[in-house]
């Protein structure tokens, strides 16, 4: 497709911390948070002003889905855009808990994985076209997908062997199938669920739920980036390599738990490549590609650059090369800085605290924004565009109905009910709205809607 809509959908883990010895469970805690949002939106599922929603999904994990992106940039800052949002009733929550003779501290963390060994993701969107066909294009997608990780994993912690060891992935030990319509049960690398939020006949929804979330805006960018340019590749029909993988399930984890990127992968045809190999020909191969039909954005280059740099890191074991641009090299750097500093093996709980301090959302103190306080995380979107997309939608997608349409109706005080495709005016005439196309930016029928609502009743 030359123009892709992306979206990110965000499972928060959240837990409340007490200092006067009054705990709360995590629905109390996640009742809380989510009151703000039930108090005006009647419901613990709603969509916002900027054209996002806003849920509270299984397990009292919020999530924060972003509005329809058609670009990267735009879509980093949207999902940043989530953090802010949440800070935002964290604040609240904490001020309300308190009027209640509780006092403590609501934390939220952007991670794959609770002290319990609970899995929550990061599920990832892309629009693809209906003419493709979807298991050629899966199989050709999960070689890519199972190694990626060593390109954007968040880097975590585990034991093997009865030997606490630093991994490239916190999602890749959860994994059980490689597509599947399930997404809890037996989660998979790809969820094969037919849900495009978009006309049918044309288009549909590719749903990636393998990988890790990502704190870095740097890892961000190459994670989506470099997905898109070898859906681009596999779209175009002109990629003859078969990496099929024998085991793609027992492939992630021997992946994930070799530093070194030297895991043999086994295909179906044989051959054993090793992970970094698989990375290499596809890097290869995608760069042939745009060299042929040019750059789609202005990010390629850049996108390309770093990956190769990436691959060259873990190649020559050079981790500097990319400490801080990548989420599992930074985490990396700290983890074993401080341990070697401290005396401290990698089983220590201190260095477990830090570990997930780094995926606190809360600037003050979580350790990544710290970082990148004092220039040792890059970014790449501006502050400005994170504060715009707190409160306004995407221009150049049908994010911006919906978000116009949430404002105004807000702002009459009517009942109305909005999701990805619909939008409705619940008090009066008017029906309901079905907006299929996600490249759209404007309604006429919408508009009618909302001068149905502003007339008086």
């Amino acid at each position: 497709m030359d123009r892709r809509i992306y979206g990110l959908e965000t499972e928060y883990g959240l837990t409340y911390v007490p200092s006067d010895g009054r705990r709360l469970t995590p629905e109390d805690a996640a009742r809380h948070l989510f009151r703000p949002v039930v108090a005006w939106g009647r419901s613990s599922n709603v969509f916002l002003t900027n054209g996002s929603r806003l849920y509270l999904d299984v397990g009292s994990h919020p999530e924060y889905a972003t509005a329809e992106c058609d670009n990267l940039q735009q879509l980093i800052a949207h999902d940043r855009a989530g953090e802010a949002i949440l800070l935002d009733l964290v604040e609240q929550a904490e001020e309300q808990l308190a009027d209640e003779g509780h006092h403590g501290k609501l934390f939220l963390f952007k991670n794959n994985v609770d002290t319990a060994g609970n899995s929550y993701g990061c599920h990832e969107n892309y629009l693809i076209t209906r003419r493709m066909e979807f298991k050629r294009l899966t199989d050709m997608l999960i070689p890519f997908l199972v190694t990626r990780q060593l390109l954007c994993g968040a880097g975590h912690l585990v034991n093997i062997d009865d030997e606490t060891r630093f991994v490239f992935s916190q999602r890749a030990d959860h994994v059980w199938e490689d597509v599947s319509s399930a997404t809890t049960r037996s989660r998979p690398i790809i969820n094969t669920r037919d849900e495009p939020h978009a006309d049918a006949e044309y288009y549909r929804r590719l749903h990636v739920i393998v990988g890790d979330t990502s704190m870095s805006e740097t890892t961000q960018l190459l994670k989506i980036g470099t997905t898109d340019l070898v859906l681009r590749l596999i779209e175009s029909g002109e990629i003859y390599h078969d990496l099929r993988l024998e085991n793609p399930i027992r492939s992630i984890r021997q992946v994930s738990h070799d530093f070194t990127g030297q895991t043999v992968v086994r295909l179906m045809s044989g051959d054993e490549p090793t992970a970094l190999q698989i990375q290499w020909k596809l890097l290869e191969l995608v760069t042939e590609f745009v060299e042929r039909h040019g750059a789609h954005h202005e990010s390629v280059p850049h996108i390309l650059a770093l990956w190769e740099r990436v691959l060259t890191a873990i190649e020559t074991q050079n981790y500097g090369l990319i400490d801080t641009d990548i989420d599992w090299a930074i985490k990396h750097k700290l983890l074993t800085g401080y341990a070697a500093k401290n005396n401290l093996e990698l089983s220590d709980a201190r260095i477990a605290q830090l570990n997930l301090t780094y995926h606190d959302i809360d600037p003050t103190r979580g350790i990544f924004h710290l970082l990148q306080k004092r220039g040792l995380a890059t970014g790449v979107v501006d502050p400005s565009a994170i504060r715009a997309a707190i409160d306004q939608p995407p221009a150049t997608t049908r994010a911006k109905i919906r978000g116009d349409f949430v404002r105004a109706a807000r702002a009459t005080g009517r009942r109305y009910s909005a999701d990805w495709v619909h939008m409705k005016y619940e008090e009066g005439a008017g029906g309901t709205v079905l907006c299929k196309d996600p490249f759209a930016t404007e309604d006429p029928r919408v508009q009618e809607l909302l001068a149905i609502m502003n007339q008086p009743v």
